[in-house]
């Protein structure tokens, strides 16, 4: 094979392999994005009126979203949402980023055992986990609470801050411990000076996702809480029930933002991660 024809056939190869990875984006992409200019539909519909094929301005309007922000049942919903989200972030990222040191240890027994039952949350369908909880709770006392359902979200977040945790900690030097031993550090100066700030971006990123994780999360809510916590995903999953109504489109598009910002974030902190390993 001549070099021209050569040069030819890689570049067909090059091409045919970016438009298959161009399709599998749109498949997996588009039934998102369409939600996007649903949400300006100027009429109460879940689907595109002959108006706004035509890209008539009358046929597009932001009623949904004037809805949404102003004096109604989503910026409540926005706010336990956030306070739930938070508190239970806290939580997995204190007791995952715990665990995942733990696990680093050379002389921590049976760590494949324990990290299998860490990340289980992750593996075992949602409404087992739900309805476990829901008895669990109940029998403590705190069914229906906030304090149940920051519980059951900081368990579902943990594995993600374990699994982030413990890949940052895949690089990190145990001499350094010994080292900031032998000056005299004892160990929550060599956690709090030596080991956090160099594995802060996989916490940072655990944090994320486990606010992700409990932001998003409607099963877990509908099993535990009471009529007061209505987070958004609740109210969205209601409103589709009850009263179908494009404001959950308008949602659904502030929380694809907010996605998309979230994986822009970890990105970020994933780069610094490298960065500080390298």
């Amino acid at each position: 094979m001549s070099a021209a024809a050569s040069h030819n056939h890689n570049r067909l190869r090059s091409w045919l392999h970016r438009g298959f990875c161009a399709a599998v984006l749109i498949f997996l992409v588009a039934p998102v994005l369409v939600v996007i200019p649903l949400s300006f539909n100027a009429e109460p519909y879940f689907t595109f009126t002959e108006g706004m094929l035509r890209l008539d301005p009358d046929a597009w309007s932001l009623r949904w979203y004037r809805n949404v922000l102003g004096e109604g049942r989503w910026l409540p919903a926005l706010g336990k949402s956030l306070l739930i989200g938070s508190g239970a972030a806290l939580i997995a990222t204190t007791l995952g980023t715990l665990a995942a040191l733990g696990l680093s240890s050379p002389a921590m027994p049976g760590r494949g055992a324990v990290m299998a039952l860490l990340i289980s949350p992750m593996v075992t369908p949602i409404i087992i986990t739900a309805a476990g909880m829901s008895f669990f709770y109940s029998d403590l006392g705190l069914g229906q609470t906030y304090t149940a359902l920051i519980l059951a979200h900081a368990v579902l977040g943990a594995p993600f801050v374990v699994i982030s945790v413990s890949a940052s900690l895949s690089g990190y030097n145990h001499d350094l411990n010994r080292a900031a031993a032998n000056l005299g550090a004892d160990w929550w100066t060599t956690l709090r000076r030596v080991q956090l700030p160099l594995i802060a971006p996989g916490v940072f990123t655990g944090a994320l996702f486990a606010f992700a994780a409990s932001f998003d999360e409607v099963v877990v809510v509908l099993f535990i809480g009471g009529p007061d916590q209505r987070t958004i995903p609740r109210e969205m999953w209601s409103g589709i029930r009850e009263q179908i109504s494009p404001e959950i489109l308008a949602v659904a598009t502030f929380l694809i933002a907010f996605a998309v910002l979230l994986l822009a974030a970890v990105n970020w902190l994933r780069q610094r991660d490298y960065a500080g390993v390298s």
